[in-house]
C-alpha cells in the first residue's frame, strides 16, 4: 500500500499532463472539431477526412520539405560542431572548464529569450549581423534575414544550430571521456596519426553515443516551435513553416482544430518511431 501511495502522485501527473492530452489530440484528429465543440461537446466523427484535407493542402508539401531541410541541416551542423568542440576540449589548457561552462549558455537560456535576442541580431536595418558585415565591406546592402523567402528558413536554422550545439558537445564529450587513453597511446606508438586515431578509435567507440545524440537531436528538432515563432512565425509566405508551426497555424489561427490535431498526430508517429530507435540503441549499449 505504501508503494502505491508513493508512486500515485507520479501517475496522476503523467495521466493529467501526458496521457490525457495525447489521447485527446489523437481523438481530435478524427473529429470535425470546431470552436462550438468546446461549448457543446458535439464533434462529428469524420474518419480520415482531416488527414486527406491536410495532405491535399497547398502548403503541406512545402511544409514537409521545410521540416526535412530544417531537421537535416540542424542535425548535421549541431553534431559536427559539437563533436569538434568535444574533441577540442579533451586537451588540457588554462580556462578549459570556464570556456566549456560559457558554451552551455545557449542551452540554458529559455528559447523565447534566445529567439528574441537573435531577432534583434538579424534585424534588417539595425541588426548587429548586417551592420558588422557592412562595416567589413562583405555586403553592399543589408540582407533581410527574417523578411525574405530566400533567407528566412536558413536564419531560423542557424539559430536552432546555435541553441543545440551545447547539448551535442556535452554528451559527446562525456562519450570521449569514456574511451580509454591507452588506446590512443598504443596507436601513437604504432605510428598512427591524429586522423587515423580519430577514424579508427574515436569514431567506432563513440558510435553508441552518436546514435543516442542523433536520435534525441532529431526528436527535439522535429518539435522546435519557440524559436521559429519568435523569429518568423513560419513566414514570410510559409517559407520557414514547419510541421509544428503548421499545426499551430491550423489550430489557433484558422481554428481548424481537427486539421491541426492531424498534423500533430503525424509528428507524434514520427517521434514515437525514433523514440523506439533510441530505446533500442540504449538497450544494446547497456548489454
Amino acid at each position: 500500500m505504501k508503494r502505491v501511495a508513493f508512486v500515485l502522485p507520479v501517475w496522476i501527473y503523467v495521466v493529467a499532463f501526458y496521457a490525457y492530452p495525447l489521447v485527446t489530440n489523437v481523438r481530435m484528429g478524427f473529429l470535425d472539431y470546431t470552436v462550438s465543440s468546446f461549448y457543446t461537446g458535439v464533434a462529428p466523427f469524420v474518419g480520415l477526412r482531416n488527414y486527406r484535407e491536410v495532405f491535399h493542402s497547398p502548403a503541406f508539401a512545402g511544409t514537409v520539405v521545410n521540416t526535412l531541410l530544417f531537421t537535416a541541416g540542424s542535425l548535421l551542423f549541431q553534431f559536427g560542431i559539437g563533436l569538434a568542440l568535444a574533441v577540442f576540449f579533451q586537451r588540457k589548457f588554462p580556462l578549459n572548464g570556464v570556456l566549456r561552462s560559457l558554451l552551455l549558455v545557449p542551452w540554458l537560456l529559455p528559447l523565447v529569450v534566445s529567439g528574441t535576442a537573435w531577432r534583434w541580431i538579424l534585424e534588417t536595418d539595425s541588426g548587429v549581423l548586417n551592420q558588422t558585415l557592412l562595416q567589413l565591406h562583405l555586403l553592399d546592402q543589408p540582407v533581410p534575414w527574417l523578411a525574405s523567402t530566400d533567407w528566412a528558413l536558413l536564419a531560423v536554422m542557424l539559430v536552432n544550430i546555435w541553441v543545440g550545439i551545447p547539448f551535442n558537445m556535452v554528451i559527446l564529450y562525456g562519450g570521449l571521456q569514456a574511451i580509454p587513453a591507452h588506446l590512443y597511446e598504443a596507436a601513437a606508438l604504432d605510428g598512427a596519426g591524429a586522423w587515423d586515431r580519430f577514424r579508427r578509435i574515436t569514431v567506432p567507440l563513440l558510435r553508441p553515443v552518436t546514435a543516442v545524440v542523433l536520435t534525441l537531436g532529431l526528436i527535439y528538432t522535429l518539435k522546435v516551435f519557440d524559436v521559429i515563432m519568435v523569429l518568423t512565425q513560419g513566414g514570410p509566405a510559409d517559407s520557414s513553416q514547419t510541421l509544428t508551426t503548421f499545426s499551430y497555424d491550423l489550430s489557433f489561427q484558422r481554428l481548424a482544430f481537427g486539421h491541426g490535431a492531424a498534423v500533430g498526430n503525424l509528428l507524434i508517429l514520427v517521434a514515437v518511431g525514433f523514440a523506439a530507435v533510441y530505446l533500442r540503441t540504449e538497450r544494446r549499449s547497456s548489454t
